[in-house]
C-alpha cells in the first residue's frame, strides 16, 4: 500500500506541470506531415470511400515514429488497425528468427528492385493485406528495412492507444510480489480512469538502488533511489551564500 500512496501522489504532483511543449508539437507535425502525405499518396486511398482525416493519438518522433504514424493513418482508413499490427508483428518475427534474412534488410548494398521484390514474394506469400503490403514496400524502397523492429513498436504504441489500452512500465531492483503487482496496477487504473485498460509491464534493475521507475504515455516518473541520491548531491554541491545564514 504504501509503494501505491507513493505513486498516486507523486503522479499527482507530475501531471501539474507540462511534459510537451507547443514547439515541440509544432516541430512533430511538421516531421509527420510528409509521411501523412506519402500514406494518402500511396496506400491509404480506398476507391469509392470520402478521404477522411485521422488524428495519430500519440506524438512519435523519429524516423520510426514518423513511418508509424504514417503507416497507423492508412489503417485506421483501412479499418485494419489489429490486422496491420498482426501481420507487422509477424514480419518482425520472421526477420528475428532468420539470420539470413535479418543479414539482407540490413544490407543497403542490395540493389533497390531486388529488396522490393524479395518483400513483394513474402507478403504475397504471407497473404498481408494491401495496407502491410504497400508499406513494407515503400519501406524497403527507402532502405528503412533495418528500422522495421522499431517501427513495429511504435506502430503498436499508437495500436494500444486506438483500442484504449496504456502501455505502463515500472522498473525495479527486483521483482514486486504478486499482491504489490496488483495493487500497483489497480492504482494506476484509478489514475489513468477506467475507460482505459492497463498493461503492466515489470523491468529489473539493481542500477536504480531502491525505489521505482514508471513510464507511460510517453511519461517517466522517477522515483527510484539512485536519481533521489543524485539530486540530494546536487543540491549539496550547490555554493551557500553566507548573507542567507
Amino acid at each position: 500500500m504504501a509503494l501505491c500512496n507513493r505513486v498516486r501522489s507523486g503522479i499527482s504532483l507530475f501531471t501539474k506541470s507540462t511534459f510537451l511543449t507547443s514547439q515541440r508539437s509544432t516541430l512533430q507535425r511538421s516531421l509527420v506531415a510528409p509521411f501523412i502525405s506519402l500514406a494518402s499518396r500511396n496506400y491509404a486511398n480506398v476507391p469509392g470511400q470520402k478521404e477522411t482525416k485521422v488524428k495519430v493519438p500519440l506524438a512519435l518522433f523519429g524516423g520510426s515514429g514518423n513511418y508509424a504514424s504514417a503507416l497507423y493513418i492508412a489503417s485506421v482508413k483501412a479499418n485494419a488497425v489489429e490486422k496491420v499490427e498482426t501481420e507487422l508483428l509477424q514480419f518482425v518475427e520472421a526477420v528475428k528468427n532468420s539470420p539470413i534474412f535479418s543479414q539482407f534488410i540490413r544490407d543497403l548494398s542490395v540493389a533497390k528492385d531486388v529488396r522490393v521484390k524479395v518483400i513483394q514474394d513474402i507478403c504475397g506469400e504471407a497473404k498481408f493485406s494491401d495496407v502491410t503490403k504497400n508499406f513494407l514496400v515503400i519501406v524497403a524502397e527507402n532502405g528503412r528495412l533495418k528500422n522495421i523492429d522499431t517501427i513495429a513498436k511504435r506502430f503498436a504504441q499508437l495500436s494500444m492507444a486506438y483500442k484504449g489500452e496504456v502501455q505502463a512500465t515500472v522498473t525495479t531492483v527486483v521483482p514486486l510480489p504478486p499482491e504489490e503487482e496488483k495493487a500497483l496496477k489497480e492504482t494506476f487504473q484509478e489514475i489513468i480512469g477506467f475507460g482505459a485498460k492497463v498493461h503492466l509491464e515489470q523491468k529489473i534493475d539493481p542500477s536504480i538502488l531502491g525505489g521505482l521507475v514508471l513510464e507511460f504515455s510517453q511519461k517517466v516518473f522517477d522515483m527510484s533511489i539512485k536519481t533521489r541520491a543524485q539530486q540530494m548531491e546536487r543540491i549539496l554541491r550547490e555554493p551557500v551564500s553566507i548573507a542567507n545564514i
